[in-house]
């Protein structure tokens, strides 16, 4: 990593300088006051520790479920072992995202602060921290699953990166193409545990895949501006007026509904569910309504608080969607 800035504290100074009397030159350096601290927070932002946090949580409901499909615990050493490796292929993809778009990152205010877009990381060096954890995670992968879970883990590295990182300064169409490797945590989680694509699986993806837009929807809308200093495409930012933003986040919260039931209808769990299910999609559908406000809004505070509204709503939504479709999931025997 990019060396930190180092300064001895006064008493140290005073030591070494005695030391350097009586003894020669001493060569006694200390980290600067907080420079752990900054590297600890910069090793999390470089590899989106956030981010790698809920592909985790719902690779985790992907091999939960897969498990009970093969009527066996999902309490087991392959769960560790699944989600370490698919921690570290999401934690490798993000460093190198991160090293693509440093520069645009540079412009905009709430991402230039980031190590390498700030210069605290070099190029190289995030570089190669993304390369070794992506291809520690595909080696892990390959000696705790299967050729299957490596492949698609590599594919959404792949995709991620090299696909939808630079199309997000080309079109708008880079949302939903980047949509699809920001669904395949709970198929990955799913292969692991089964070894093959099954239709309950491409349920999890489409839960998912249908999340994502009412969710990044309200985060382009939110940082609109420094998406546009950044030459970023996204659809606020192309079409200000906001009409495509709302429709897009509408369609797919409603779409959002019968998507979510679609576990139900597989049998992977039984009618509690659905009503619970239901119930998540229409609080999920009525801050996606209460979002359209936007485009009547009389401030920009009252817009930026519809935004975020949603947007907090979107982050507790998955987890508790997924939380009741583990708990009411029905094992197979």
């Amino acid at each position: 990593m990019t060396p930190l800035s180092q300064a001895a504290a006064p008493a140290e100074l005073a030591a070494s300088s005695s030391s350097h009397t009586a003894h020669g030159p001493a060569h006694i350096h200390a980290p600067s006051p907080g420079a752990t601290a900054t590297l600890i927070n910069d090793l999390r932002e470089l590899f989106k520790v956030k981010v790698v946090t809920l592909v985790l949580v719902t690779g985790w409901g992907g091999f939960y479920l897969g498990s009970m499909q093969s009527g066996i615990s999902s309490v087991q050493r392959g769960l560790l072992d699944t989600l370490l490796g698919i921690g570290l292929v999401s934690a490798g993809a993000g460093a190198l995202n991160e090293a693509l778009e440093r520069k645009t990152d540079a412009r905009m205010k709430r991402t230039a602060d980031r190590p390498m877009a700030s210069g605290r990381f070099s190029l190289a060096q995030g570089v190669a921290a993304g390369l070794a954890a992506l291809g520690l995670g595909a080696w892990w992968l390959l000696l705790h699953t299967n050729l299957l879970t490596v492949a698609l883990a590599l594919l959404t590295a792949f995709s991620y990166v090299a696909i939808y990182t630079p199309l997000k300064r080309v079109t708008t169409l880079a949302t939903f193409i980047g949509a699809f490797p920001g669904a395949m945590g709970p198929m990955l989680g799913w292969t692991a545990a089964r070894g093959r694509i099954e239709w309950p699986a491409i349920a999890l993806f489409a839960i998912l895949f249908v999340w994502q837009f009412p969710h990044f929807m309200a985060i382009a809308w939110l940082y609109r501006d420094d998406y546009a200093k950044a030459g970023i495409r996204m659809l606020p930012v192309v079409q200000p007026d906001g009409w495509s933003t709302v429709v897009e986040a509408l369609f797919y919260a409603v779409l959002m509904i019968p998507v979510s039931l679609a576990p139900w209808r597989l049998g992977l769990a039984g009618v509690t569910y659905a009503v619970l299910a239901t119930t998540l999609g229409l609080v999920y559908l009525a801050y996606t309504i209460r979002f359209s406000r936007i485009l009547r809004a009389t401030s920009e505070d009252e817009s930026r608080r519809l935004a975020r509204d949603l947007l907090k709503v979107s982050v507790l939504y998955l987890p508790l969607l997924f939380t009741t479709l583990m708990l009411c999931a029905t094992a197979k025997y």
